[in-house]
């Protein structure tokens, strides 16, 4: 990690590492996947990034392993605003019809869900609405469908319903 050089083992590396461990249970491996897909998280500050962040996953239901496990898988997100990004995500998952045990069951297998833009986001939850299949494998499978095969996959299914009336 050469990128990590900069970084102040005693500033930044170590409290955070340590934090993420005692705080959320994190194993080393968990640690290593996370420094590993997006180093930059380390230099994050613990009050005003990772502390609320962390805090807004567990107050929409999730317990310290579901956390370390999105954590591990997308730590991208430790460096979204909780207010500008991932609040008006949720919003938009939950006016969907999704309940919040549903949206931390989707988080959890696909943290991802939350790094994509919020017009995708709700242009595929509409999408997949008004073809009568909103569900939660499908929102992720629709999440990540390039545009042009969503484009493909939804139009035919629009053309196909005008063709039969």
């Amino acid at each position: 990690f050469p990128q990590l050089s900069s970084c102040s083992m005693k500033d930044n590396l170590k409290p955070t590492v340590q934090w993420l461990q005692q705080e959320l249970g994190m194993s080393d491996s968990q640690v290593a996947k996370a420094i590993s897909t997006f180093a930059g998280f380390l230099w994050l500050s613990l009050d005003q990034n990772l502390k609320p962040t962390v805090r807004w996953f567990k107050d929409l239901g999730m317990d310290g392993p579901q956390v370390a496990k999105v954590i591990a898988s997308c730590p991208m997100l430790l460096s979204c605003s909780v207010e500008e990004n991932l609040k008006p995500k949720l919003q938009a998952v939950r006016e969907s019809g999704f309940a919040d045990s549903q949206i931390v069951s989707i988080l959890v297998r696909f943290p991802q869900l939350l790094t994509y833009s919020l017009e995708r986001l709700t242009d595929r939850m509409s999408a997949l609405d008004a073809e009568g299949s909103l569900t939660e494998a499908k929102l992720v499978g629709a999440m990540v469908m390039t545009d042009q095969e969503f484009q493909f996959k939804f139009n035919g299914v629009r053309n196909r319903d005008h063709e039969s009336s």
